[in-house]
């Protein structure tokens, strides 16, 4: 079996670059990295996991924490990320935690703090003080999706702002009866995401001077089926039908979609529909949506991590930020065909 010494001598640079080289290391150029990958393949070399940890001191593995792995945005940040890793030479583990209190105790309290991983990426899950404290004494980097987490760089998207743009983009097509479909208290526990929509929401009607109706509000669980149900409770009375719906997030408003046709109504000429994320299911169902683009979110997490694991100045290297520091992801407003002028003013 071929060494690393033999892959140096057939590349023409020393042990340490290849070892730099086939380790993901930012200080080998290019085709010096090439090289040193095509003589390895050639020799049918593998770099030792465990070799490569005991010199560097690195377990080459970022452990990735989720409070839910069955949902879209969740599973499209962290295949992001896992891309990002893979360019790196990095694993990634992933830490589900759906289930009970237990669970998270255990993840926080044992595998995290075992030195199984070299950093965390905390995706939507707002952690505890003494959690973050846990992980920042042993010295591990962290980076938040979805914050903010205090003392911790987090990669935040303003839900507030997002659910304003939608709304406005429905009050702009002339739009007053619009009913909105948030979250249920189970998705209010982290970071109050479907409280700030529905602020977001808020505010926009309050900007256009539409009165807020609570009778046009109806919770959800971010699901299709969930989606579907409380928009069949929004448009089931025909006289105070809503002629617009935006809803929290794209699955619920693929329910609504689904629920409307269901009630032989037409999308967008009887009842208009506007959602948050840009789902892969998004583009099918012609749906207008505000994207906030999750697999890049998990690429930029990544990038976070990478400067304080492998601090080097690069041309497309993010700024540099505080520890603390919360670092705003893009978002922008996708217009297909599930909204349109009501039929009173078109």
């Amino acid at each position: 079996m071929a060494g690393i010494e033999d892959v140096a001598r057939a590349a023409g640079v020393s042990t340490a670059t290849v070892s730099r080289a086939l380790n993901g290391n930012p200080h080998v150029s290019e085709p010096t990295r090439k090289r040193v990958a095509d003589a390895a393949a050639a020799l049918g070399y593998v770099v030792s996991s465990n070799a490569s940890s005991l010199a560097s001191g690195r377990t080459k593995n970022i452990g990735a924490v989720v409070p839910h792995l069955n949902r879209w945005f969740f599973s499209s940040v962290i295949e992001g990320a896992e891309r990002a890793l893979l360019r790196r030479g990095y694993d990634l583990t992933l830490y589900n935690l759906s289930g009970s209190g237990d669970e998270r105790r255990t993840v926080f309290e044992n595998h995290l703090l075992r030195k199984r991983v070299d950093a965390v990426i905390a995706v939507s899950l707002e952690l505890t003080e003494a959690e973050v404290g846990r992980l920042i004494a042993l010295g591990k980097p962290l980076v938040g999706v979805g914050g903010p987490l205090p003392g911790v760089r987090t990669l935040t998207i303003d839900d507030r702002a997002v659910a304003k743009l939608a709304t406005d983009h429905l009050i702009a097509l002339g739009h007053r009866r619009i009913a909105h479909i948030g979250g249920d208290k189970e998705f209010d526990l982290d970071f109050h995401i479907p409280t700030n929509r529905r602020m977001g929401y808020q505010q926009a009607l309050d900007e256009a001077g539409i009165p807020l109706q609570p009778a046009l509000f109806q919770t959800a669980d971010f699901t299709i089926a969930g989606g579907y149900r409380a928009a069949k409770q929004l448009l089931g009375a025909p006289r105070d039908r809503p002629t617009a719906i935006f809803a929290a997030s794209d699955e619920m408003a693929i329910g609504s979609i689904l629920a409307a046709r269901d009630l032989g109504l037409s999308v967008p000429r009887d009842i208009s529909i506007a959602g948050v994320d840009d789902h892969e299911l998004a583009d099918f169902f012609q749906l207008t949506t505000v994207a906030q683009f999750p697999d890049r979110q998990g690429e930029l997490a990544v990038e976070v991590l990478m400067q304080a694991l492998e601090p080097a100045p690069t041309p497309d290297a993010l700024p540099e930020h505080d520890a603390s520091a919360t670092i705003p992801v893009p978002y922008q407003l996708v217009v297909r065909n599930s909204t349109s002028r009501p039929l009173d003013t078109a």
